[in-house]
């Protein structure tokens, strides 16, 4: 895998995977299973944080199956709603981190809202990782460490937080209860 691919830098080719897949109803497990690429390297491009080379891509697409001109050209629906139930939210997360996406599909969209739920003793990671955009969000309940480059601070509810996603960034939950906290990023990077 590499940084780049033959389109040049295309931000639309997560957001166009995952809904090539979805269309397809394959999770990314079955994908990752019938095409021999890791599971772990399918959601990162799906999240825009790995750009898979040719070769890499047009395996994952012989999978789906759909033609490399095919997948370029497939201009996935852009969702339409405006309101949605809290059984709705589309998680997006894994074991102790809960990240609930407002939508479905982010093809064509400007932000990025989640519901987020760190369990106790949650973590985002001990390597801090960093992506395009901005993000901000406001602790509803618990408490959450969060470090964005060389500054740490331990936030709690009402408590807030703004900054370039480019920097490397962590979140760990602290203290004798879960967090809750809301966040958005724009564009959606994440």
């Amino acid at each position: 895998m590499n940084i780049s691919n033959a389109q040049g830098e295309d931000e639309d080719l997560g957001p166009r995977l995952r809904s090539v897949r979805e269309k397809a109803n394959l999770s990314q497990r079955a994908l990752a299973k019938k095409t021999g690429v890791p599971n772990s390297t399918i959601s990162l491009i799906e999240s825009g944080k790995m750009n898979p080379s040719v070769g890499a891509l047009r395996r994952i697409l012989d999978g789906i199956p759909i033609s490399l001109s095919d997948f370029f050209a497939f201009e996935p629906e852009t969702e339409k709603a405006s309101f949605y139930a809290a059984e709705d939210l589309t998680e997006i997360g894994k074991g102790k981190v809960s990240l609930k996406q407002v939508g479905a599909n982010l093809f064509g969209r400007q932000m990025m809202i989640l519901y987020e739920t760190y369990e106790i003793g949650a973590d985002t990671g001990r390597v801090m990782y960093g992506h395009e955009g901005e993000e901000g969000g406001i602790v509803l309940s618990g408490r959450i460490e969060i470090t964005v480059g060389a500054q740490r601070k331990i936030l709690g509810p009402g408590d807030a937080y703004y900054f370039d996603s480019r920097a490397s960034h962590r979140f760990r939950q602290v203290g004798p209860e879960k967090c809750v906290l809301v966040s958005a990023c724009t564009p959606p990077t994440f």
